[in-house]
């Protein structure tokens, strides 16, 4: 089933910032923090309004995680610690730009808003956890329309557009509906694909 945007960066592209970074002796774990530190300051921003640099700062930060893993690959360091602590900073950094717009939403009264961005971090947690709760129980679960990248892309997005918004309503409004429509569908398909790989496996 085709997700919106491939799960990896080209090798093409990659390649050459790994080999970088590994001769400079960065770590996985390394770029997995600054990834996070990253996304906490966006989400400061984005509580002051300050809605262009969160986005470009989402953008800049999230893109470390495309290369934590291909590093942990090429240098031999992937541990089961380092998969674990890399999916809950992916988490954690997701959350925390979404807290920030519903800090700034409720401080100037835009109640629809703030429920948008709270619809949008239970879901886009809900995506997540139905995969890692699948695989406990040997299912496979890579499906899945709107994973983290397309999230973070339209988020990113929202942001960044907003300054230069000047049509019907709001970029980080549109943008909190997408993300709080898509990644509550993308939450049921993948309970409905749970549910299809599973059948018959009840004893």
């Amino acid at each position: 089933m085709p997700t919106l945007v491939p799960r990896s960066a080209p090798r093409w592209f990659t390649d050459p910032i790994v080999d970088l970074l590994a001769r400079a002796g960065v770590t996985p774990n390394m770029l997995t923090v600054v990834g996070v530190a990253g996304n906490i300051l966006a989400a400061v921003l984005a509580g002051s309004g300050e809605f262009l640099a969160a986005g470009i700062l989402v953008l800049a930060s999230s893109s470390l995680d495309t290369l934590d893993g291909a590093l942990a690959r090429a240098t031999g360091k992937a541990t089961d610690f380092g998969s674990v602590f890399d999916a809950v900073m992916d988490r954690v950094s997701e959350a925390a730009v979404l807290f920030g717009l519903l800090a700034y939403f409720g401080g100037i009264g835009r109640t629809e808003d703030q429920q948008l961005a709270f619809v949008a971090v239970v879901a886009s947690l809900l995506v997540s956890y139905i995969r890692a709760r699948a695989e406990i129980v040997g299912v496979e679960l890579r499906e899945g329309l709107f994973s983290r990248a397309p999230r973070v892309l339209v988020l990113a997005a929202g942001l960044i557009l907003e300054p230069y918004w000047d049509v019907w309503e709001s970029s980080v409004h549109i943008m909190l509906w997408v993300l709080a429509l898509a990644s509550t569908f993308t939450a049921a398909q993948r309970l409905v694909l749970v549910w299809l790989k599973t059948r018959g496996n009840e004893k």
